[in-house]
């Protein structure tokens, strides 16, 4: 969900070093499978350490004299991705598998760095009980399938009833418009000091957070959501910026500008979602949150943040649209994969792991623990998944009408150009018409030209 930020050469090759020292070099011995993964630079949460230590336990249980050897890279999410990156182009460094963000993988296909699971897949029963939609973000555009989702998510607005009541505001709260969202924002500035009224990740340092929660949560809501705001499929181009673009930065100005946001120094810390998860929420000290279905798994037991009251001291709103015109509501959704690299010492024995893993028994405990939207029909038919925490049905509720990325090969780039356009009005650096203009130009670069006029 979160595209590689630009890196100085430097920093660029000492992620690459270490990598290379990372995956242990060549040598891989063929009863030993290599999983790499994204660990939460947060030491107190373990959701997915727990997760994978309890899979590789029963993964070694079934499959006598087999080991499973784990790879974690703990880094910023841009950090990840690039730390990433340099494993997969070498057979010394590749791992055996890897966790893929949906937004990353057609870049990583075209680069031929993964894997296609077709064969795999064709002698797997389960797959077909995989969502058609969850199938589509892990397809090439060649037509194969290049990963194994293991859940999606979607985004709303969180808010505190704490903070909402010294205000004035209502207990059970649905903005109908963004006017409404800036107004109740405006509010708690001025009746809650030292409360942030409202968040909206903004900036290179944020990476996809920015882009996915929060320029695209807008921006697909100024439309009629009859079409991408961003791609044009039958063109195969990508749009400029267009009135809603503008329309979506302007909101992003006016949060910063009238500092109903955190301080601009804050927003633009790359561990900022830490601080939003792991103190503001949980201490009262942030009125709206624009964010995703998974932030209770820092909250439950054995997170590191527990936060017991978290279902009584937060509500929950669906985004609305720019002027409250149809559907009404907006959500965007992505995901995370389990993939296989092209260069990998022992394919088979790494997709006998994810057998394991999405189990159906298994891929509901990880559903849970992770706090994520099932994408496997059996799954989300499960009221043991469906009752298993506050939140669940309100975010799978809206799955049916939430809008997925145009995950193309150069969408990374055009979503580094969206987080460019949204620090320079963030800071004040330039006008929403210059950052316009400057994403224009990025975008007819990134893309090779392939632009349009919205």
């Amino acid at each position: 969900m979160r595209p590689t930020a630009a890196l100085t050469p430097l920093l660029a090759a000492a992620l690459a070093a270490t990598a290379l020292t990372a995956c242990g070099g060549s040598g891989s011995s063929p009863d030993t499978v290599k999983v790499s993964y994204k660990q939460s630079t947060d030491n107190s949460v373990k959701v997915m350490d727990t997760y994978l230590a309890g899979m590789k336990k029963q993964f070694e249980e079934n499959h006598p004299g087999k080991k499973v050897e784990f790879v974690p890279i703990k880094a910023p999410d841009s950090e990840y991705y690039t730390k990433l990156q340099q494993m997969l182009r070498s057979p010394r460094t590749a791992p055996d598998l890897v966790y893929e963000d949906t937004f990353l993988i057609n870049s990583d296909i075209t680069s031929g760095y993964l894997k296609p699971l077709d064969p795999y897949l064709a002698k797997w029963p389960d797959w077909r009980r995989f969502a058609d939609t969850a199938k589509a973000a892990a397809k090439g555009e060649d037509g194969k399938t290049y990963g194994v989702p293991d859940g999606t998510d979607t985004r709303g607005l969180w808010y505190d009833r704490r903070v909402f009541e010294k205000a004035g505001l209502p207990a059970h709260w649905q903005p109908k418009t963004w006017d409404d969202v800036l107004a109740a924002a405006r509010t708690i500035k001025e009746k809650v000091p030292g409360v942030t009224p409202l968040n909206v990740y903004t900036g290179k340092a944020a990476g996809e957070r920015s882009t996915m929660q929060g320029f695209e949560m807008l921006l697909y809501g100024t439309g009629d959501g009859s079409s991408d705001p961003l791609y044009d499929s039958s063109a195969k181009k990508w749009f400029t910026a267009g009135q809603g673009f503008r329309d979506a930065l302007s909101f992003v100005e006016t949060v910063y500008r009238e500092k109903l946001g955190p301080d601009v120094s804050d927003a633009l810390d790359p561990n900022f979602a830490t601080t939003v998860n792991g103190e503001l929420l949980p201490q009262g000290r942030l009125g709206i949150d624009l964010d995703g279905s998974w932030l209770p798994q820092a909250w439950l037991p054995g997170s590191g943040h527990e936060w017991p009251d978290w279902s009584r001291r937060l509500g929950l709103a669906y985004m609305p649209t720019q002027h409250g015109q149809a559907p009404g509501k907006v959500s965007m959704s992505g995901g995370w994969t389990w993939s296989i690299p092209a260069k990998a010492a022992n394919p088979g024995l790494a997709f006998d792991f994810i057998r394991t893993m999405q189990t159906k028994d298994n891929a509901r405990k990880w559903y849970i623990a992770n706090s994520g939207i099932a994408v496997r029909e059996d799954v989300a038919a499960d009221p043991a998944y469906a009752g298993a925490q506050p939140g669940i049905a309100f975010f799978t509720g809206l799955v049916a009408g939430t809008h997925y990325r145009p995950t193309y090969p150069a969408y990374p780039k055009v979503s580094t150009a969206v987080q460019e356009a949204m620090e320079s009005v963030t800071t004040g650096d330039r006008s929403v018409a210059e950052a316009v203009s400057a994403y224009d130009a990025t975008l007819e670069d990134v893309t090779g030209g392939r632009v349009v006029e919205r």
